[in-house]
């Protein structure tokens, strides 16, 4: 109930506010296990993704968002709840574990998980390399891989600001990859990076973002 109060209520705001375009949200199976696999650039990627697509996208995020205390600490975990947030640790020694197979159980149970293979936001604007996390699920589950590309997010909550500004937003979807030949080989890590590295290719393709070679998390450090 809450998600759906809260998809009707926001959808409703930014539809009028943003009037964001939509394109290839056809590629989306109405059933059935779904990873959607896009761009990160800004803390609004998650809300237009989940205000835009008609099923439910879980995703995983920071278990701080939802432990706050007092009623901002309560308001935020309803909030984030309600958009499919999934709570996890991705700080301790077993983040990368547990987000891993919290993904899984999503897709095994036929729902949508939303992922960003970058594994952080972009610190400027530029697609970095992806993380092999995108490969494990998609091998393990058999799930198909729908790239997204967000274009224009950037410019609604710039790095460093505090309320989102008015811009245009589109959010394009590509074609479902099928990764069914590399059944049983998500141990490879040839493998593992050459499905990360297509995923990635479909979505700059779909962004048009200059790629760079490194992980965001590395260029962020220097």
């Amino acid at each position: 109930m809450s998600r759906i109060l809260l998809k009707a209520f926001l959808g409703l705001l930014m539809r009028v506010l943003y009037r964001p375009k939509v394109e290839g949200a056809e590629h989306i199976a109405e059933s059935g296990p779904v990873i959607l696999a896009g761009n990160h650039t800004t803390f609004v990627d998650s809300l237009f993704l989940a205000l835009i697509v008609k099923r439910q996208v879980l995703f995983i995020g920071k278990d701080e968002y939802v432990t706050g205390k007092g009623l901002k600490g309560r308001l935020m975990a309803w909030f984030f709840g309600a958009s499919g947030m999934i709570p996890v640790d991705r700080d301790g020694g077993n983040g990368g574990v547990a987000a891993l197979m919290t993904g899984r159980r999503v897709l095994e149970e036929g729902r949508v998980f939303g992922i960003y293979p970058e594994g952080t936001r972009s610190p400027d604007g530029r697609l970095y390399r992806g993380r092999t996390g995108i490969a494990r699920l998609t091998l393990m589950t058999g799930a198909p891989v729908v790239p997204f590309a967000m274009i224009g997010t950037e410019k609604v909550q710039p790095s460093g600001k505090g309320l989102p500004r008015i811009a245009p937003v589109t959010v394009r979807f590509g074609e479902p990859l099928d990764f069914s030949r590399y059944e049983g080989m998500d141990r490879d890590r040839y493998v593992l990076r050459a499905v990360t590295d297509e995923v990635m290719s479909e979505v700059m393709r779909l962004s048009g973002q200059e790629y760079v070679d490194m992980y965001a998390t590395k260029a962020k450090a220097a």
